[in-house]
């Protein structure tokens, strides 16, 4: 008998806990983040003068391939060198004449400055 009381009080306990746990974290909960304002749109000018690491977004168009995942990059106030991974371009295909917004962060070296891509969305 305590044996069976024992089970059945367990039963209930995990019962319990995974319906909470269910309730809290389940597909149906509420996912909250942040809803301010973000990055705003930088230059090219304005990109190669800041530190490394920072975080930027530019519009404007790739002029042509480097090779090894690189390309130049234009804007209305120059051109970068910018890294794109293969699986960061997510299926978008773009040509010279197409305007595109990239979002990535600032990697300087010392004689070098490129922008190292994690998106890419083709602007309207």
């Amino acid at each position: 008998m305590n044996k069976l009381i024992a089970v059945t009080s367990l039963s209930l306990i995990f019962g319990f806990s995974s319906a909470a746990y269910a309730q809290y974290n389940g597909a149906a909960a509420p996912r909250g983040g942040f809803t301010g304002p973000g990055l705003s749109v930088s230059t090219v000018a304005e990109a190669v003068k800041m530190s490394d690491d920072q975080p930027v977004v530019l519009v404007g168009q790739i002029e042509q391939s480097l090779g090894d995942e690189k390309y130049l990059f234009k804007d209305a106030t120059g051109s970068v060198t910018i890294e794109i991974d293969n699986d960061d371009w997510r299926g978008v295909n773009v040509g010279p004449s197409d305007t595109i917004e990239i979002t990535g962060e600032v990697d300087k070296d010392f004689f070098d400055v490129k922008i190292d891509v994690d998106t890419v969305q083709l602007k309207k």
